[in-house]
This record gives structure tokens, C-alpha cells and sequence, in this order.
């Protein structure tokens, strides 16, 4: 009889594949997932950096020669601004509309821009979608980068009139500035008409700087300050909430307007 005698070197190892090599062990797979996540961090890294100078440029060309645009691609502050700034303003409009935005929603926006707080703040909530800007470049750039089934994208000037009712919601973000006191006045007849009785008009505008001139050649009116944007909403709603956020280069004004009281954080 032959004695085998049996050594074991303390080791864990891998279970064996019948006639197959051992299979790598727990710290072995750890370790060359950490190794990958490695590589395609610094290859991220490198495309941020890269996709940040691209869009730096675009916003040095559009913004940066005459004629400016009356829009603003937010894909800009996505991929540029807000990491070289460190600045969360651009954010905020989306967010606060969409706390009071009803859940499946019929929605009018009016002046939406490029549409990108349409798709990404309103579109999942909302059922469906109008959405109006009389600019010629603004409308085909929303449909291209920021569509989604439930948007329409329409181009069309809100001073001739807006799509029939009833809205739950309508989003007026940005832009009330660029009109007159009297078109303002207007236009806030005609959201009244469309809004349920329950329904809500929301937006964001902004103050005029600090030496009266206005920030923007193309503003019609700037805001004084909080009481300034009430009055404006008062005549037509039961319900106003007008608040502000303060940054270094921005004095914010946003707005919540309703027949009945709106539970702004519920």
C-alpha cells in the first residue's frame, strides 16, 4: 500500500471546471473591476473636459457676436456652464414648476425656449404637452435634442392668441420680461381662460440690475422686485406666491398663481 500524503498551503482557491483551469477567486474579479472602473473614469474625464470646451465655444460664438439669440440652449449650462461656474441657478426653474405641476397634466408652455426643461423636468409628469415659442431657430432645435411623445412643439407668437383649453398647468418660464406691461396684461387674460378652475400658472423671471439698465437689450420689461412681479398676478388670481433666489450675477423671481391656495412642497 502507497500512503498519498495531502499538503495544503492555507489558501482558498477557486473552484475547478472539470478539466478546465481554476476560476478567478472574489479578490481577483474585485480587483479588475476596480481596474476597469479606473480606465473608463479618466476616459470620462478626458470626454467632460473635452465636451466642456466644445460647448464653451458655442456659447462664445452664439452669445459673444451679434446677433444674439432670444433663446438659450441649456445644454450649454449642462455640459459647460454649470461646472465652470458652480452655479445651480439654471436648475432651479425647472424644479420649482415641476413641484406644483399636476400629475398627469394637460400642460401649455408658453415660450419654452429650446425645450429643454420641457423634456426633462415637465415631460414626466405631465400627460401631455403644448409647447410655444415664436422663434424660428428654437422650435426645430426642441424638436430635434428635446422631444418626447407626449410634447408638441408649435411655433407661434402668444400675442395672436393660445391654443383652447383647459390647461391644469401652464408654464411661463424665462420670458414674461420679454413683453410689454400691456402685453403682459394680456397674455394673463388669456392664461386665465384656458386654466381650469383649479389651475396653475407658474414661471420665473428676473430683476432689473441694480443700476436700473436692463440685462438684456431684447427684455421689454424688467422687474423691480417682488412686490413689482405681484402686482402684475394679482388682478387675475386669488392665489399668489411670488418668492426669489440671489446669486452673485442673478436676482431671481419665481411664481406660483392660482384660484384656489396651490400646496407648493406637498
Amino acid at each position: 500500500m502507497i500512503a498519498v500524503a495531502c499538503v495544503s498551503d492555507g489558501r482558498k482557491h477557486a473552484p475547478r471546471r472539470a478539466g478546465g483551469p481554476e476560476l478567478p477567486t472574489r479578490r481577483e474579479r474585485f480587483s479588475l473591476k476596480r481596474f476597469l472602473v479606473s480606465i473608463l473614469k479618466g476616459i470620462n474625464w478626458f470626454m467632460r473636459v473635452l465636451v466642456g470646451w466644445t460647448h464653451f465655444a458655442q456659447f462664445a460664438l452664439q452669445w459673444g457676436t451679434r446677433p444674439r439669440p432670444e433663446w438659450f440652449d441649456h445644454f450649454l449650462d449642462q455640459y459647460w456652464q454649470w461646472g465652470a461656474t458652480n452655479n445651480s441657478l439654471w436648475v432651479e426653474r425647472g424644479v420649482f414648476s415641476r413641484l406644483v405641476l399636476k400629475e398627469n397634466s394637460r400642460m401649455l408652455e408658453i415660450c419654452c425656449g429650446d425645450g429643454f426643461n420641457t423634456r426633462h423636468f415637465y415631460s414626466t409628469k405631465a400627460k401631455s404637452i403644448i409647447a410655444l415659442d415664436f422663434d424660428e431657430e428654437a422650435i426645430p432645435h426642441a424638436r430635434r435634442y428635446n422631444s418626447a411623445p407626449n410634447i408638441t412643439f408649435i411655433k407661434q407668437d402668444i400675442r395672436a392668441g393660445l391654443p383652447e383649453g383647459p390647461f391644469d398647468n401652464v408654464v411661463w418660464d424665462a420670458a414674461i420680461e420679454h413683453f410689454t406691461e400691456k402685453e403682459i396684461d394680456t397674455i394673463m387674460d388669456a392664461i386665465v381662460e384656458r386654466l381650469g378652475a383649479d389651475g396653475i400658472l407658474s414661471g420665473y423671471t428676473l430683476t432689473e440690475d441694480k443700476s436700473g439698465r436692463k440685462s438684456n437689450a431684447l427684455h421689454e420689461y424688467e422687474f423691480k422686485d417682488k412686490e413689482d412681479l405681484r402686482r402684475f398676478l394679482t388682478p387675475h388670481f386669488k392665489f399668489v406666491r411670488v418668492w426669489d433666489t440671489i446669486y452673485p450675477t442673478r436676482h431671481n423671481l419665481y411664481f406660483v398663481a392660482s384660484q384656489t391656495p396651490v400646496e407648493m412642497y406637498g
